[in-house]
């Protein structure tokens, strides 16, 4: 996908305060020369047989090697950018023709990575993709690595950290929800937010600072209760985006839904009612299931990740136990659990115990449902011993649209971000907002209690520092590599 370059510009490092201009070219210093540099080249379409594929160039003499196998109406480069062009792609070798292309012409600085971009859009069969691949290799271009394309972007400054991270959350979208925040955060939005909240800090630090090379003389360039009150907003609005993170986290990996009970008590036959397909096999006979399946599912833009469990109960068949095992453990990480029982068994003291057992083994928040299955076949015998959640039938559908609302609920105890809103769903970022609000919080309490300037400057600068992990202001090549080592090659 080739963003349009003028957009990412807006909301770029290079567009902000002189503190932010000046991290771009830290950035290009940080990286290494022959990253900056080479020529690289990857297929950028999914393997396999379609229309079109497209093969990808970026770098130094990119238009100068695509010139070595394309056979054009007119040199490559003299071709201006934003020009697409008709030809072949020859063996630079031998001159035998590959596949008839158009070929696309991006010059530096509008492109999607800063430099001298190529795209060859050919026909898309396995073989001629790879073929067209091998060529431009022949023609002086290097493979590229994992996310390098975008990692050029970032190095070159045409977009922060964040937007990087958000090009693969929007590959990687598996509902509506989590699509949405990719493309916000492609926005540049939280960059801004935090290009707003350095600012912020940048002018509080100034004026402390300031005021420490005047000491000797006793002048005050920092209004204290001027200070105090941008702090607090800034503290105020950090603890704001902190608290989507949990929404956040669910929509970018999905509610791992824990589905568990005794045997035969439903647990299959709901999980493929949930889904409207046949995923997990259902027979009268218990200890069916004897290992997890986890199945995905979207309901209202939020994606679950089911997991049907084995069913609990006391057995010596070594691998059903290790089945009964496997079941307890997907309780500590689930973010919500249902437990199933038929309802017209009684419950029995042990289960009862177990459901408790159960609960104690949850992390703070999950949510427990209790729900009474299979009661058209129960009739009006419904076990009354204890307060069950909902009463369903998953042969019949009846209950059934009240669980789903029960179970979108129970995942979030906050209503899902509003489309367009900024929402927290990087780890790394939360993990930065949260010691940015530490640093704050140490640097209000600092002002009240009359610490002098030096020491408000350290926790000033603890924050700046912590938000410019979050836009790439400030990083190394470690988190560089963790980052984009999860993107797809090409891309």
């Amino acid at each position: 996908m080739w963003s349009d370059p003028d957009s990412m510009n807006r909301s770029s490092p290079a567009a902000g305060s002189g503190a932010e201009a000046a991290s771009g070219a830290e950035r290009l210093e940080r990286a290494p020369l022959s990253a900056q540099r080479a020529c690289i080249s990857a297929i950028a379409t999914p393997p396999g047989e379609g229309a079109l594929s497209i093969v990808r160039l970026s770098g130094r003499d990119a238009l100068k090697i695509a010139d070595r196998f394309f056979k054009g109406a007119r040199p490559l480069v003299d071709a201006p950018s934003r020009t697409i062009h008709y030809g072949h792609v020859a063996d630079p070798a031998t001159g035998a023709m590959i596949d008839e292309v158009l070929v696309s012409v991006f010059r530096a600085p509008r492109s999607f990575t800063g430099e001298d971009c190529v795209e060859i859009t050919g026909h898309g069969g396995v073989l001629v993709t790879q073929q067209v691949f091998e060529a431009t290799l022949a023609a002086g271009a290097r493979a590229a690595e994992p996310g390098e394309f975008t990692q050029r972007a970032f190095l070159n400054g045409r977009m922060d950290l964040s937007q990087a991270e958000a090009v693969a959350d929007l590959i990687h979208a598996q509902s509506a929800a989590a699509a949405d925040a990719a493309r916000v955060q492609l926005e540049g939005r939280l960059g801004d937010e935090v290009a707003e909240f350095r600012q912020a800090l940048v002018d509080a630090t100034a004026m402390v600072e300031l005021e420490l090379d005047f000491s000797e003389e006793d002048v005050e360039f920092a209004d204290r209760a001027q200070l105090r009150g941008l702090l607090q907003g800034l503290s105020d609005r950090v603890e704001g985006l902190l608290e989507t993170y949990e929404a956040g986290r669910l929509i970018r990996e999905g509610v791992r839904t824990a589905i568990i009970g005794r045997p035969n008590a439903g647990k299959s036959t709901l999980l493929n009612a949930l889904v409207g397909k046949e995923r997990a096999i259902v027979t009268p006979q218990a200890g069916t299931t004897r290992d997890t399946i986890e199945v995905e599912w979207s309901h209202r833009g939020l994606r679950f990740v089911l997991i049907d469990t084995a069913g609990i109960r006391e057995t010596d068949d070594l691998v059903e136990a290790e089945g009964v095992r496997r079941s307890t453990e997907t309780l500590r990480d689930a973010d919500l659990v249902l437990y199933l029982k038929e309802a017209s068994l009684p419950l029995e003291s042990a289960e009862r115990d177990g459901i408790d057992a159960f609960r104690g083994q949850l992390r703070p928040g999950v949510s427990l449902l209790r729900i009474l299955t299979q009661v058209d076949k129960a009739g009006t015998a419904l076990e009354p011993g204890m307060e069950w959640d909902l009463a369903i039938s998953a042969l019949t559908g009846q209950g059934m649209s009240d669980l789903r609302q029960r179970m979108l609920d129970a995942a979030l105890d906050r209503p899902l971000p509003a489309p367009g809103s900024v929402t927290v769903t990087s780890s790394r970022h939360r993990d930065a907002l949260r010691r940015t609000g530490e640093h704050v919080r140490n640097a209000l309490h600092g002002l009240d209690g009359g610490l002098p300037g030096d020491l408000l400057a350290i926790d000033l600068r603890g924050a700046l520092h912590q938000l410019g992990l979050i836009t790439g202001a400030i990083t190394n090549e470690d988190v560089l590599d963790s980052i984009f080592s999860r993107f797809c090659i090409g891309k």
